[in-house]
């Protein structure tokens, strides 16, 4: 891990994260996210964690700090545009733009 990062996870959160691993119906990049921070926590190596998960280092790097700005909530659930819609359901239908 880079200098500087540490991750404190609590048993709590610690739970949480194991649960979306295991939940066969998680989306595969919240899996990703909490492995990543799973095995920070237990202070494996950046390299490491990137074999495991099949991530890049910027990857593993993003969701360290993001984990650590914002905890559980930044990494793992689900994210809306700015209008809280999906982005297809912003956009207008088709022919009204004209």
């Amino acid at each position: 891990m880079r200098t500087g990062i540490s991750l404190i996870v609590t048993p709590a959160v610690r739970r949480r994260l194991k649960a979306v691993v295991r939940n066969r119906n998680s989306p595969q990049k919240h899996v990703w996210r909490a492995k990543i921070v799973l095995l920070s926590a237990d202070g494996v190596g950046t390299n490491e964690i990137m074999r495991q998960t099949g991530t890049s280092k910027t990857c593993v790097w993003r969701w360290q700090e993001r984990f650590k700005a914002e905890g559980f909530d930044g990494c793992c659930t689900i994210r809306r545009g700015p209008l809280g819609l999906r982005r297809w359901e912003r956009m207008p239908p088709s022919g009204s733009w004209r």
